[in-house]
């Protein structure tokens, strides 16, 4: 009985290993002046790594796992996903490729990233797998995973693998330093539109709004001030008008209205309800692009 115990934890250990070892060619690590971080390969000359572990200037350098190393450009990033999406000149290893395997709570899972060129590896189980959720900053994404394993700072935007040696996706921190898993049908979407545009565009109303309570138990959002040039100031928007309904939903905070200017909202036209001294007011409103900061 012994014996085959210890025979079974080696195949895992084994099996283990040659999953690191394999999905390592892909990962490469990501230094900057500041920072170090992790990140792995999407396409020929493009490298995804965490947006939050990349700094808002200064060089950044790619380290390939055969000890080379490349100076990389920042193609765009987006904060609210934490993607980032990097490019390279110069021959790097071959992209990775997400698998579209269901993960499983309870699961072994992996998370492979890069110290100096050299593979790191940190492993655990899937802790819980949910519904698609919009992040704290708005960003959109496809399926929550949540992984108990301890990770490196350096690590952060390694590559996920689960029990098959997968890649499901970016292993990232949340809040409280849990570590989140940016699944790969997110990373997808998110580096083809940082490829294709440098950025990953926004709703914009060009509104400031602040919460205030309205008769006799609800929430609405008053306008403080207004962009001159926005699209509320095209529509008719005033400053001390209270929104209390978006398309006919109310208004349950400024967060939920501010959720709803995501990617898909850019261009579509929309029904504000007003409340302009007193007086109920509907206005159309065609939502624009967030400007470039």
């Amino acid at each position: 009985m012994a014996d085959t115990t210890i025979s079974s934890l080696e195949q895992l250990s084994a099996a283990m290993a040659d999953a690191v070892a394999a999905a390592s060619r892909g990962v490469v690590a990501v230094h900057a002046a500041r920072s170090r971080a992790s990140g792995f390969v999407w396409r020929d000359g493009l490298i995804v790594t965490s947006e939050e572990a990349l700094p808002d200037e200064g060089d950044v350098a790619v380290l390939l796992p055969d000890g080379g190393k490349l100076p990389a450009s920042i193609v765009g990033r987006d904060a609210a996903t934490d993607v980032a999406l990097l490019r390279v000149e110069g021959a790097a290893p071959s992209p990775i490729a997400f698998d579209a395997a269901p993960v499983r709570a309870g699961s072994i899972a992996l998370a492979v990233g890069s110290q100096a060129g050299t593979a790191v590896a940190a492993a655990g189980v899937v802790s819980l797998v949910g519904p698609a959720w919009r992040s704290l900053r708005g960003g959109d994404i496809d399926l929550r995973i949540e992984l108990d394993l301890v990770m490196r700072r350096s690590v952060e935007g390694a590559l996920a693998l689960d029990a098959g040696g997968r890649a499901i996706g970016m292993a990232v921190f949340g809040p409280r330093g849990r570590v989140l898993v940016i699944p790969g049908t997110t990373v997808e979407r998110v580096a083809s539109q940082l490829a294709a545009h440098g950025r990953v565009p926004r709703g914009y109303l060009g509104v400031a709004l602040q919460p205030v309570k309205v008769e006799p138990d609800g929430i609405g959002a008053m306008v403080m001030g207004i962009d001159r040039d926005g699209p509320g100031a095209k529509a008719g928007v005033r400053q001390g008008d209270v929104i209390l309904a978006w398309n006919g939903e109310p208004v349950r905070s400024v967060h939920m209205l501010l959720r709803s200017l995501g990617p898909a909202s850019v261009g579509t036209a929309v029904t504000l309800s007003l409340r302009r001294a007193g007086e109920p007011l509907e206005l159309p409103i065609a939502v624009g692009e967030r400007p470039v900061d």
